[in-house]
């Protein structure tokens, strides 16, 4: 192999912060090079820098031998570089061959859109990655998967020899995972050299060659992927070791209190018919194969989609929950999955994301906000679950994925809720932010509240859950406790490979 890219002494500081310091990492063709880190220890810093969106104060960047000076993204573009970043760059309106284009549209000798050699050439780029897309609909019709597809064939049609790929399977199926690994297999074949930056342990070593770690800004590590096991990774990745990634549960006695008893839901007409209850104090698993039903059943009991027919005890109390309205007065809370577009407004502040739904909470006399007594309460959540920020007025969109994640719970803690439903609640965090956020759901169960988790990472509904429901083809078949919620048990009714009682 030959150097494809070289990155030698980068260094970047932003106004107060030092973001990089003394950054060297070198790409060679056909490798698939990880780089890992954790949330805000610069790695999409190092990235944007190599993409020509921010400019190192010091360092320099070569590519096939030659020092090339970015001073925007399309410099980088011009000089082989492309980036699918985790958040779509897509036009939804638009179909795959137009989002391939854009910018940069084909015309034929009258100055017209030559749509049909824009189609041809989108064909053989997919052709090239064995994809089979639907090149005549606006892509918000096609998958996650398949938008991911069209981002790489956007970037191999800009003649990219370097792809920088920033958690492309966050929101992958395994399936999907699998195929975006064959693809990237394929190109790396054809000599493209890629950065990758994944969260996922298992990913690294399925199809990384080699592995550069960051932590605050500094590079501490560099290694072959075949001679470094998953501890030494962890210890670089966050500064210590982690001997056990989940908390301790709690031994929950019989007869223990229940706070919501869904003695039915069915979600149409035609669907199966659910029950089952959550404890006061427990987190209590959703598992099941991606489409088994985990999210749209919490989404009926919360009242955010119509259902056929429910019947739900709260307290005690039998409650309609027509909506998360209802939901919220009974004391219910969501994390959604999604938090960056559901669960918070990124140009606000933290404080004004925590109290935003609760804000009668803070009023005093004449409905005046009592911006004191709002700023004490928040401070004190923040303490409560760790925020790591300057202060209760950064804007929560500069915060890292973990910390935006306990806001979201800030929030609801600030409504007082009983009973929160977590929806992929470690999705494109850290590892060590993951370690947080299962202490922090631990700590909170301590308190009394209780945790219904919907998660596709099956280590985490292991570690994490006292009882585990698992959905198969929009059924619950089985509630498993004690030693019977394990990675086996959950896979063999969760694929119908046990007898369901």
């Amino acid at each position: 192999m030959s150097s494809l890219l070289s990155l030698e002494h980068i260094s970047k500081s932003f106004p107060g912060v030092k973001a990089l310091t003394d950054i060297s990492l070198r790409l060679e063709e056909g490798e698939i090079h990880a780089l890992l880190g954790e949330n805000g220890a610069g790695k999409s810093t190092l990235m944007k820098i190599l993409c020509g969106i921010h400019n190192p104060d010091t360092g320099t960047i070569t590519i096939n031998g030659e020092q090339m000076h970015f001073y925007n993204y399309h410099n980088a573009i011009d000089a082989g570089v492309g980036i699918i970043f985790q958040e779509f760059s897509l036009i939804p309106y638009l179909n795959a061959f137009e989002n391939i284009f854009l910018g940069r549209e084909l015309t034929n000798r009258f100055g017209m859109l030559d749509r049909a050699s824009m189609r041809k050439k989108a064909e053989a780029l997919f052709q090239r990655l064995s994809v089979d897309i639907d090149l005549t609909v606006p892509v918000h019709h096609l998958s996650v998967a398949e938008q991911q597809f069209v981002e790489i064939a956007k970037a191999l049609s800009l003649d990219a020899r370097i792809l920088v790929l920033d958690e492309p399977t966050a929101t992958l199926t395994p399936n999907e995972a699998d195929h975006l690994f064959r693809i990237m297999r394929e190109l790396k074949s054809q000599g493209v050299g890629m950065i990758f930056i994944s969260h996922h342990m298992e990913e690294i070593y399925e199809v990384c060659d080699r592995i550069t770690v960051l932590r605050d800004g500094c590079k501490v590590g560099e290694c072959a992927v075949q001679t470094t096991d998953v501890d030494d990774l962890v210890e670089l990745m966050v500064g210590r070791k982690i001997e056990n990634n989940f908390p301790p549960k709690v031994t929950h006695a019989d007869g223990h209190e229940v706070v919501i008893d869904v003695r039915s839901i069915q979600l149409t007409k035609d669907a199966p018919v659910n029950s089952f209850q959550l404890q006061k104090g427990e987190i209590l698993g959703f598992a099941g194969l991606v489409g088994s039903g985990r999210t749209e059943l919490a989404m009926g009991l919360l009242g955010a989609t119509p259902v056929y027919r429910k019947e739900v005890v709260v307290n005690g109390r039998p409650e309609t929950l027509k909506s998360p309205a209802d939901a919220l007065n009974c004391g219910i809370g969501l994390l959604p999955e999604s938090r960056k577009t559901e669960g918070l407004v990124l140009p606000f502040s933290i404080r004004e994301n925590i109290t935003l739904n609760n804000l009668a909470k803070h009023c005093g006399k004449g409905f005046i906000i009592d911006r004191r007594d709002e700023g004490q309460v928040v401070d004190e959540l923040m303490r409560k679950v760790r925020v790591k920020a300057p202060d209760h007025e950064t804007p929560v969109g500069n915060l890292s994925g973990g910390n935006q994640q306990k806001v979201v719970i800030a929030r609801w803690l600030n409504h007082e809720c009983k009973v929160l439903i977590f929806d992929e609640p470690t999705r494109g965090i850290d590892v060590g932010a993951k370690h947080e956020i299962y202490r922090l759901m631990r700590a909170l169960t301590a308190l009394g509240i209780s945790i219904i988790m919907i998660s596709s990472e099956l280590p985490e509904v292991v570690g994490v859950s006292d009882r585990v429901a698992v959905f198969r083809q929009g059924r619950i078949v089985k509630t498993l406790a004690g030693d019977a919620v394990n990675s086996n048990e959950i896979m063999r009714h969760a694929t119908g490979g046990a007898r369901d009682e």
